[in-house]
């Protein structure tokens, strides 16, 4: 619920009775790279999966902190001391994807104009405890410039659980329905930038969903606007007493391209002339990059298809088969059935023309059994793919 500083220089309640703190700080030279195993350092940082950053992150206490890494995640193994439960916690251990202060994930292709953006399809498994006080808290962060450091105007939080005589920022202000879920909101000012919390009203230990959808509410409870940048998306813990034995596993995140409304992004067009064409079946000529992420027994996919002829496609359907052993749990900007074999993806009202040139994306995320592999032929409109 506060801005995660490297160093910190101040910190002190704003209400009484409200965990709220003012943080005022400067960046600092990012902790050594270091690899997987125990990370005790302050600031230590580590890199999972070549694209991802796990971070120790103990910036409110002197106290010690250790957390265990490994490629899916990691589990705090040390948590001492504690802090006042109506101010500011001590740390946010945590893992993130894209820019934090002067760190980027690796590869990351944030910080990225919201409104050219289609989809952030996110998972995670947090596992609790409960001789602790603390909150399991998702972070999104925004800010009218495309920032890689320091900290940004606005702070999205989702409260996934939360223990003890702790609340988020400012008050609790409405309620809503996102990604199928009951949320309660709040929205407040922490003294560095504007924070608004989407709360669950009880603990969700294991979730899969679109961390755009909480951005465009954000958006459009004007804490944010389309043409701000997302910098970072980050899942954690933030404890004021103890935490041995939180955990978090099976982290994947990824950002897919959309429509820019101005014109500028990489997804949707119209075709010159303003009609669309859909070439018939059989005649159509595409490309198609299939980018997994992979963990054990799970992955996220997210597919990018190119038309590479020379009309536009209206409606477009992608036939693939899936590899033995897995089996597809959800999709996003497009229907892909069935869930297993011989499979296709149908496209979305809203991504239904690829004009010459131009890409679609959608994605799914799915379990295995057994080793790992990726689909190796791909048809569109009857015709075949090229695999890039």
């Amino acid at each position: 619920m506060r801005h995660r500083a490297r160093t910190l220089l101040t910190a002190l309640t704003l209400m009484l009775g409200t965990t709220t703190a003012l943080l005022t700080a400067t960046p600092a030279t990012q902790a050594a790279t270091q690899a997987t195993g125990q990370l005790c350092e302050q600031y230590g940082t580590t890199t999972v999966q070549g694209r991802y950053i796990v971070q120790n992150n103990r910036w409110g206490t002197s106290a010690t902190q250790c957390i265990d890494v490994n490629d899916s995640g990691f589990t705090v193994t040390q948590a001492d001391g504690s802090v006042a439960t109506n101010g500011a916690p001590k740390s946010y251990p945590s893992i993130f994807l894209g820019c934090h202060y002067t760190a980027c994930s690796p590869s990351t292709n944030l910080p990225k104009r919201i409104d050219t953006i289609a989809a952030v399809p996110t998972s995670l498994t947090y596992g609790y405890v409960s001789n602790a006080t603390y909150d399991a808290a998702f972070d999104i962060w925004l800010d009218p410039q495309p920032k890689t450091d320091g900290v940004n105007k606005t702070e999205i939080m989702i409260w996934f659980n939360r223990v003890g005589s702790i609340q988020p920022i400012g008050s609790p202000t409405s309620t809503a329905t996102i990604g199928g879920k009951t949320w309660e909101i709040w929205t407040g000012n922490n003294g560095g930038n504007d924070v608004i919390s989407f709360v669950a009203p009880s603990a969700i230990s294991s979730w899969s969903f679109d961390v755009k959808d909480f951005i465009d509410r954000t958006v459009s409870q004007g804490m944010a606007s389309s043409n701000w940048y997302l910098t970072s998306v980050q899942a954690g813990f933030e404890p004021w007493i103890n935490g041995a034995g939180l955990s978090l596993s099976g982290f994947s995140s990824s950002v897919t391209d959309g429509q820019d409304t101005n014109g500028n992004g990489t997804g949707t067009t119209t075709p010159p002339g303003g009609g669309t064409t859909t070439p018939p079946a059989g005649q159509a000529a595409c490309q198609v990059e299939y980018t997994p992420n992979v963990w054990p027994g799970g992955f996220t996919t997210n597919v990018t298809v190119k038309n590479t002829g020379t009309t536009a496609v209206n409606g477009w359907d992608l036939a693939f088969t899936l590899p033995s052993g897995q089996q597809v749990s959800q999709a996003w900007n497009a229907t892909v059935s069935p869930t297993s074999g011989a499979v296709t993806a149908h496209s979305t009202t809203s991504n239904a023309v690829i004009s010459p040139g131009a890409t679609q994306n959608f994605g799914f995320q799915g379990t295995y059994t057994g080793t790992y592999t990726e689909p190796t032929a791909f048809t569109l409109g009857g015709s075949a793919c090229t695999v890039v």
